[in-house]
C-alpha cells in the first residue's frame, strides 16, 4: 500500500472512532420519584404505581437502561409523608409523581423547585400547589380527581337512591380545602332536595364512630362521604358503621363498592395514573410543570352493591340499576 493511501485509511477511521463510541456509550439514566398516598401492600397503591409504570415503559423509558424509579408509600400519614419526601428530595429526581393531597404538601414542604406531577388531588388551587388551573406557575401540575360540584350529585344520587331519606350525614374533613368545598355543594343542594345536612368529623376512628353512631339515633338518615386522607385510611371503618347503622350511602371511591358499600360515583382513579406518565414524560424531554395545565376528570362511573342492599334489607331503584357502570351481584 502507498505511503498516501495509508494515511487515507487511518485518518478516515481515526474519524469514524468518536462515532463509535458515542454510539456504544449507554443513554442518559433520569431519576424519577413516586410518592403514593398509600401503604406499600395496598392493592390500591399498587394498581395506581403499576399503571404509571407501564404507561412510562410505552413512552420509551425503560427501568434499569434509562430511568430509574424510585417509590416511597407515604400511608396519608402526614409525618411519614414528609419523612419520605425529604428522602426522594436528597436523591435528586428529575421529577417526581405525587399520589394525592398530603403527598404533594409534604413534597411542598421540602422543595418549590423539583418538578411535581400529581393525580388525585382534590383542589389543587384552594391547597396552594398551584396558581390556576390553566396556568399553573411554579413546579407543579397535574390531574384533578373532582369537579368542585360534585357533592350536589352525589347528595342527588343519594335522594334517588333511597326517596324517604330526610337526613344525611356528611363526613368530611373541615382542615381539607376540597373537602370543605364539596360539602358546601352538598349544603346548596340540600334545600332544593328536601333534606337537612349534618356533618360529621373524620379526623380519626373514634370522631367517625361517635358522630354516626348519634346521627342514626334518628330514623331516615342517609350518608355521603366526601373523600380525603382519613376517609381513605378509615373506609373499612365506614363501610362496616354504615351497614351497622343501616344507612344507605354513596361513596367517592370506586373501592369502597366493590369493598362492601352500597355505591359509589366517582372518575377512574387508577386511569389518572396513564396521562399522569405522559405529564412525567414530558417534563422529563424538557417541558416545565408551569405551562402544563392542571386536568380535570371528563368521565364518572356508578358501581352499585346489590350484596350490601341485601345486607341493609334495601330495594335498588330498577332506574339506577339500568344506569349503572357495575352491579355487583
Amino acid at each position: 500500500m502507498r505511503r498516501r493511501d495509508f494515511i487515507k485509511v487511518i485518518g478516515g477511521a481515526a474519524a469514524a472512532w468518536p462515532l463509535v463510541a458515542r454510539a456504544q456509550q449507554p443513554e442518559q439514566m433520569r431519576r424519577v420519584g413516586i410518592l403514593m398516598n398509600r401503604a406499600g401492600d395496598d392493592p390500591e397503591g399498587q394498581a395506581r404505581v403499576n399503571t404509571f409504570r407501564r404507561a412510562l415503559e410505552q413512552l420509551g423509558w425503560t427501568e434499569g437502561r434509562n430511568v430509574q424509579i424510585d417509590v416511597r408509600w407515604g400511608e396519608d400519614i402526614v409525618e411519614i409523608e414528609r419523612k419520605y419526601a425529604a428522602e426522594l428530595i436528597a436523591l435528586a429526581p428529575d421529577v417526581i409523581l405525587a399520589g394525592g393531597t398530603l403527598s404533594v404538601a409534604a413534597l411542598h414542604h421540602v422543595s418549590r423547585t423539583v418538578p411535581i406531577v400529581f393525580a388525585g388531588v382534590g383542589d389543587p388551587v384552594g391547597a396552594g400547589f398551584v396558581e390556576s388551573l390553566a396556568r399553573p406557575g411554579g413546579n407543579t401540575t397535574g390531574f384533578m380527581v373532582y369537579e368542585f360540584g360534585l357533592g350536589a350529585k352525589w347528595l342527588e344520587l343519594l335522594k334517588q337512591l333511597a326517596p324517604n331519606v330526610t337526613r344525611v350525614a356528611v363526613l368530611r374533613d373541615p382542615n381539607n380545602s376540597a373537602s370543605v368545598g364539596q360539602f358546601g355543594a352538598v349544603q346548596a343542594a340540600a334545600q332544593s332536595l328536601r333534606v337537612e345536612v349534618n356533618p360529621v368529623n373524620v379526623r380519626d376512628a373514634d370522631e367517625i364512630k361517635r358522630g354516626l353512631a348519634a346521627f342514626a339515633r334518628t330514623p331516615n338518615g342517609g350518608l355521603v362521604v366526601i373523600p380525603n386522607a382519613s376517609v381513605s385510611r378509615h373506609r373499612n371503618l365506614i363501610i362496616t358503621l354504615a351497614a351497622q347503622h343501616k344507612l344507605p350511602a354513596v361513596y367517592p371511591f370506586r373501592y369502597m363498592a366493590t369493598g362492601g358499600g352500597l355505591m359509589s360515583y366517582a372518575p377512574d382513579w387508577v386511569a389518572q395514573y396513564r396521562p399522569a406518565a405522559d405529564y412525567v414524560d414530558r417534563v422529563l424531554k424538557g417541558e416545565k410543570p408551569s405551562n402544563l395545565p392542571v386536568q380535570v376528570p371528563t368521565k364518572y362511573e356508578m358501581v352499585i352493591n346489590l350484596k350490601a342492599a341485601k345486607t341493609l334489607g334495601f330495594t335498588v331503584p330498577q332506574s339506577l340499576l339500568a344506569r349503572a357502570d357495575e352491579v355487583i351481584e
